[in-house]
C-alpha cells in the first residue's frame, strides 16, 4: 500500500524522521511510560498497541507538543504533526465542507477536495455536520488531517465508528499520506492492512511503581477529554 515514489510538495515543511530519545511521559502528574526510543521514517507507520490506560494516548499527546515530557526529546518540531484524539472536533452547525474550509484556512490553504474524496464526503458536502451519523461524522474528522498538509500523522484509536468499508478508505488516506513521503503513529487495537508498518507493545515501557514517580503541576492538557486536534 506505500508507494515507493514520495511527493514532499504535498507537505508545507519537507518530511523527516520522527526521532523521540529516553522519553518519559506523564499522566495527570505521575510517570505512566519511561525510556521510550523512537525512530520513524518517512514513508513509515508505526501501529502502538498496549492494553487501556497504558499510556497510548499520553505518548501522542505529548509527541503532538499538547504536554511536556518528564524527560528526553523528540524531533522534529510538533508545528510538523497533526493530531486527532478520539473526539472528532466538528462544528455542530458547520456543513462537512464549511468545516473542512475552516480547518484548511487554520493551516493557510484552501484546497479541500483531496480530503473530500479520500473519505468519499462529496455527497454530503452540503449537510450539517450535526445530522451526520457516527461514522460519517468520523470520516469527516479524519478528513482534517488531509487539509493539514503536516507530514506527521498522530492518531488515537482513528477507526471508532467506523464501518468496514470506511476503514478501508482510512487505511487508503494513510497510504497514501505515507507514499508521499509523510510518516503515522497510529494507536489501534485492529489490522489497518499497513504493509510494512512496524508494531510497538508500550507495555514493557510502563511504570510499575507508584514509589518514586516523578511529579510535577498537572499541565492544563494533561486531562484529555478527547477534543483536542491540531
Amino acid at each position: 500500500m506505500v508507494a515507493t515514489s514520495h511527493n514532499t510538495d504535498a507537505f508545507d515543511q519537507a518530511p523527516s524522521p520522527l526521532k523521540v530519545d529516553r522519553l518519559s511521559i506523564a499522566r495527570g502528574g505521575v510517570a505512566v511510560l519511561s525510556d521510550i526510543d523512537l525512530d520513524v521514517a518517512p514513508g513509515r507507520a508505526l501501529i502502538l498497541r498496549g492494553p487501556n490506560g497504558v499510556g497510548k494516548t499520553t505518548l501522542l499527546r505529548t509527541l503532538a507538543g499538547l504536554q511536556p515530557p518528564l524527560s528526553g526529546t523528540i524531533s522534529p518540531d510538533p508545528e510538523c504533526a497533526a493530531y486527532a484524539s478520539h473526539a472528532d472536533g466538528l462544528k455542530a452547525t458547520l456543513t462537512v465542507e464549511e468545516n473542512l474550509r475552516f480547518w484548511a484556512r487554520v493551516h493557510g490553504h484552501a484546497d479541500i477536495g483531496t480530503a473530500l474524496d479520500a473519505f468519499d464526503l462529496h455527497r454530503l458536502a452540503h449537510r450539517a455536520a450535526a445530522t451526520l451519523s457516527a461514522g460519517q461524522k468520523r470520516r469527516l474528522g479524519l478528513a482534517r488531517m488531509v487539509v493539514t498538509r503536516r507530514p506527521v500523522w498522530l492518531l488515537d484509536e482513528p477507526t471508532v465508528s467506523l464501518d468496514t468499508a470506511a476503514v478501508a478508505q482510512f487505511a487508503d488516506a494513510v497510504g497514501g499520506h505515507l507514499g508521499a513521503g509523510g510518516l503515522a503513529v497510529i494507536a489501534t487495537h485492529i489490522d489497518l492492512g499497513l504493509a510494512d508498518a512496524e508494531v510497538l507493545d508500550v507495555t514493557p515501557y510502563r511504570v510499575s511503581s507508584t514509589a518514586d514517580r516523578p511529579a510535577r503541576a498537572v499541565d492544563a492538557f494533561d486531562t484529555d477529554d478527547g477534543g483536542a486536534f491540531l
